[in-house]
């Protein structure tokens, strides 16, 4: 995420290109070219000792005889002399250098070299990149390019090339075009702190196939997908892909949840990707995802009737006022319908007329028109007058218009029109269907990312004594543990098992089963089965009392007869009473090799894999994003919305996947659990069979983890001076309605000292951005006592770091009727705290001249205060390095 000489790599004043040549097939040539065609206005320095002059710029024979120290530089030479140049760019004072070609023996000693000099690196084998809004291609690329708001990102030359080509056909234009090549340096989440601040970028394009820091890209993608609709299209889904990209990228379902929990919106192939290029050009923000659709042909609709039933998608329907205008409108003797077929010999003032009324309809969120090549709707005129009818229409903005000219020679010019008037257009019925579908999928995504979570009730969760059992058996060097071992450490965080006991033989298991008296679940093991695995056909769930002794002596005989020699050993007994119709559903931990843990939930009684059986979720989980993955799951038809007799309670599964998470959270050490079967029984949950896989943990417990968790150790009982108690804690998400309490009794002569403006009101999404922070990035400690109405915020100290990790900004703001108290320098005394422990070099503030009370602490504290009167404003700086004077 650091930030440091990408200016000089974005915005170059000054440009050497080493190997510059005048041969027309050489990189060196082309990248010249490309540069003086373009319209770069700083300076072009071309390096080669063989020539003169290139493309008519006089050349220098060595980097040491450059007449200035190059902002950017392009390694246009053999690969050979790369490390050798790279070392003579260093000395020169070189920012930034693209390479385009190094071979992957090469990249260790390439990365050092450039390291050792501060050179940020793009590449190796990048095919560079595009600024058209600063007149700059340093790159080899054939193909020119517009300027525009799209930003696009890529891992491939070949599909960068693709991209432009297909968008000089449809003169597309991007801020931004950069090609990374294998990453070396520079990579994805440098790239997206960048993007997010940038004022010519309003949505970003990502083709990935690999990621070197999953940690890094998703805090990255999720600061700028708050700003910015961020679309991502990741290739090798198979293994036999990931072989021929040379990736290891693993699991697909990871990508999706990270995707998903980031806020992002993933497309699934190069037509989707080009068809969301189209809707990213033109998108507005979408108030729901109820479709109209229109069309002077029954054919065209069905097929977006189809495509939209196949994605989940949802027909809008329309209240009995409009029904009876469009029936009056059209002379229609029948109760018209959605998708509203005009028929064939709808005119361009049919079509207006339609459209006119269902725009002022609050039953519909979007409106897709569909017109296929018709003699009494010519395609460019019908499209000209909608333009014209858009324009002045008073709703126009409150719906979002996509518009569906089929055909190619005879609609071409129409698409062109709405393209140059800012409308959404596309080829086909299913590729308008799917550009709709990303819009819905991208505002769910982005619901999701600012939605307030829930707190769980009655969380049981004891992870010291879950670390303590967890120690033992690693001491004891067990390493899989089963059922009845697992026991503990499950009702540690409050998760139901069954009881166990323990049989020496099988005449004391059915013992065992006889004394019960009522409906058993048995399940039997053999030791000399390798890894202890189920014996098939042993497990039964027995309705009736009469059952058990013959079941038991059935099932026993069974096993004595496949394995003579087996030991039955263990016997698990739960009450089946009220237990008929219970579902059985598979919940699985695994380590992904580029993600970390993940969550993965499907129906039990089956096996499964992953990407296609089960939904997957990345870990913290809270109930609301525990909620959003089983919603997910019953919407894809991984796991059943109910059993035969009772629906599947989504609260309580969600709770149930909470306590999961921070059970993986909490315990690094465990690298893999299985539950199977959960048993899914009204609100009761349990965990009829589990395996848990155990590994001494080492390092830093959460780095494994791609969302950085809750930082437990920041909770502090604090004093106040009046003797009252109260915990500092890091922010939660479930802290919004405590935060908008709070705020409502600062007063706002406070406030306006804390925003330096007039605040009336916080919104939803103003309250979301300050309570779901990425701890990676920002840190907000508030501090809680007990109020009337239960827990309660009292004062809050936050500071933000930029993206390099060097500098953080802070503010402090304490309750107005609390004041006195102590505690604003208690809390700005635990930030200076963590930001000394967090690695940042300097902490800084803003206050105005007439907050003395802020000027007197900071000035305590041992803050430079630089009072700037003319400005109206105190400027505040913290060294943070040891011994600074408090």
């Amino acid at each position: 995420m650091s930030q440091r000489g990408l200016e000089a790599l974005l915005r170059p004043k000054s440009i050497a290109v080493i190997g510059a040549s005048v041969t027309p097939s050489r990189a060196g040539n082309l990248v010249m070219r490309n540069l003086l065609a373009g319209g770069f206005t700083g300076s072009v320095l071309p390096v080669t000792p063989r020539y003169k002059a290139v493309c008519g710029v006089m050349a220098y024979a060595s980097i040491a005889e450059l007449p200035l120290s190059p902002d950017l530089a392009i390694l246009c030479t053999n690969a050979s002399r790369n490390l050798d140049l790279l070392a003579a760019l260093g000395e020169r004072g070189c920012k930034a250098c693209i390479v385009l070609s190094s071979p992957e023996s090469q990249q260790a000693a390439l990365k050092a070299c450039a390291a050792s000099w501060q050179i940020r690196l793009l590449g190796p084998n990048s095919l560079g990149l595009l600024a058209p809004w600063q007149g700059l291609n340093a790159s080899f690329s054939p193909v020119p390019i517009q300027p525009g708001k799209l930003a696009f990102i890529s891992q491939s030359a070949a599909v960068s090339n693709t991209i432009l080509d297909w968008a000089q056909q449809r003169n597309l234009g991007f801020s931004w075009f950069i090609a990374l090549g294998d990453s070396l340096d520079i990579d994805i989440d440098d790239l997206l702190d960048f993007l997010a601040r940038d004022g010519k970028t309003s949505a970003i394009l990502l083709y990935l196939e690999h990621l070197s820091d999953a940690r890094r890209f998703v805090s990255a993608a999720r600061s700028a997908s708050r700003n910015k609709p961020i679309l991502v299209i990741k290739s090798g889904r198979s293994r036999q892909a990931e072989i021929l990209l040379n990736t290891h990228a693993g699991m697909d379902a990871a990508w999706d949840a990270a995707i998903q929990r980031a806020g992002l919106l993933r497309v699934q192939d190069t037509h989707e990707l080009f068809s969301a290029v189209e809707t990213l050009s033109h998108m507005r923000p979408l108030r729901g995802d109820r479709l109209m659709i229109i069309s002077n042909g029954a054919a065209p609709a069905a097929l977006a009737l189809d495509a939209l039933y196949a994605r989940n998608g949802k027909l809008a329907t329309l209240n009995e006022e409009t029904q009876q205008q469009l029936q009056s409108l059209l002379c229609a003797p029948l109760r018209l319908s959605n998708p509203l077929d005009l028929k064939d010999d709808a005119t361009p003032e049919r079509y207006l007329q339609v459209v006119d009324l269902l725009l002022n309809s609050l039953d519909i969120d979007a409106l897709m028109v569909i017109h296929a090549p018709s003699a009494v709707a010519p395609a460019t005129q019908t499209a000209e007058q909608l333009i014209a009818l858009l324009k002045t229409h008073l709703h126009a903005k409150r719906m979002t218009l996509l518009t569906n000219w089929c055909g190619e020679y005879s609609s071409l010019e129409a698409r062109r029109r709405f393209s140059e008037a800012g409308i959404p257009t596309y080829r086909t019925p299913e590729g308008t269907v799917t550009a709709f579908m990303h819009m819905v999928e991208y505002r769910r995504n982005q619901k999701q990312l600012r939605e307030t979570p829930a707190l769980p009730v009655n969380l049981t969760q004891d992870t010291a004594h879950a670390h303590q059992l967890i120690q033992q058996f690693l001491d004891e060097g067990v390493t899989a543990l089963d059922t009845h071992e697992v026991q503990a450490i499950m009702q540690a965080y409050g998760l139901a098992t069954l009881p166990t006991w323990i049989a020496s033989d099988s005449a004391e298991a059915v013992h065992i089963a006889d004394q019960i008296g009522y409906p058993v679940a048995l399940k039997l093991r053999s030791p000399d089965i390798p890894h202890k695995s189920e014996v098939q056909g042993v497990m039964l769930y027995l309705r009736t009392a009469s059952e058990v002794q013959q079941a038991a002596d059935a099932i026993v005989d069974r096993v004595k007869m496949a394995w003579p020699q087996a030991r039955i050993y263990g016997l698990l007994v739960q009450s089946m009473a009220n237990r008929a119709g219970a579902q059985e559903l598979r919940v699985v931990v695994e380590q992904d090799p580029v993600f970390g843990p993940v969550i993965m939930l499907g129906e039990g009684g089956v096996e499964w894999q992953a990407d296609n059986h089960a939904v997957v979720a990345l870990p913290p989980l809270n109930m609301t994003l525990a909620r959003y993955l089983v919603i997910q799951a019953i919407k894809q038809g991984k796991i059943r919305g109910r059993s035969a007799l009772r629906p599947l309670d989504i609260k309580g599964l969600s709770q149930v996947l909470v306590q999961i998470s921070n059970l993986i959270v909490d315990c690094p050490e465990i690298t893999r659990l299985d539950v199977h079967p959960l048993l899914a029984s009204a609100d009761e949950f349990t965990l009829l069979d589990v395996s848990l896989s155990l590994a001494p943990a080492t390092g830093d417990a959460e780095s494994r983890l791609a969302i950085r968790p809750y930082p437990h150790h920041l909770e502090e009982q604090v004093t106040l001076k009046n003797g009252e108690q109260c915990l500092f804690r890091p922010i939660l998400p479930e802290d919004e309605p405590a935060l908008r309490r709070f705020i409502g009794l600062v007063t706002k002569e406070d406030l306006y000292y804390r925003y330096f403006s007039e605040i009336n009101e916080f919104t939803h999404e103003d309250l979301a951005n300050m309570t779901q922070i990425d701890y990676d990035r920002e840190m907000a400690i508030v501090a809680i006592r007990h109020g009337d109405e239960g827990e309660e915020i009292i004062g809050v100290t936050r500071a933000i770091s930029d993206a390099d990790n060097v500098d953080a900004e802070f503010s402090v703001l304490v309750r107005s009727d609390l004041k006195g108290l102590g505690m604003g320098r208690r809390l700005l005394e635990k930030m200076i705290a963590y930001t000394r422990e967090h690695g940042l070099e300097q902490l800084n503030g803003i206050t105005m001249p007439h907050n003395r009370g802020m000027v007197t602490l900071a000035r305590k504290l041992g803050f430079h205060v630089d009072v700037q009167l003319d400005e109206g404003i105190v400027s505040l700086a913290l060294t943070l390095s040891e011994g600074t004077e408090k």
